[in-house]
């Protein structure tokens, strides 16, 4: 499968964005989908895991409450819905698929995206 990350930018503390993750070669719905995020000088961090159906979702402490993940199987894309957003969400955010389990460990991801850089100013 390959993974394009999208929906990225510049934003003031408080906005919102959402993130896309479109999938290709293969249906999204084959897999377990996750975000993480790598901040400058920072080593890449999760953010957030969803099952294949999108009934259970996992995040990472710092996110909870301010972040969404979805998906959209149909349309062959998983999102990441960010509110409240704050200048240390600062970062290139990644989506990545897995076939099982909901890990949090990035070894555990087979396919990465590209990622896409989401930059807060305060």
């Amino acid at each position: 499968v390959q993974l394009q990350a999208s929906g990225g930018g510049l934003v003031q503390a408080g906005e919102s964005l959402r993130l896309s993750c479109a999938a290709s070669g293969r249906t999204v719905g084959s897999y377990i989908m996750g975000w993480f995020r790598q901040a400058p000088g920072k080593e890449r961090e999760f953010v957030a895991t969803i099952t294949r159906s999108g009934g259970s979702t996992r995040y990472a402490d710092s996110v909870k409450g301010r972040f969404t993940c979805s998906r959209d199987n149909a349309k062959n894309t998983v999102y990441l819905q960010m509110n409240s957003l704050e200048p240390k969400d600062t970062a290139v955010y990644y989506c990545a698929a897995t076939t099982y389990g909901m890990p949090t460990h990035e070894a555990a991801y087979a396919y990465w995206g590209q990622g896409t850089l989401v930059t807060v100013s305060s």
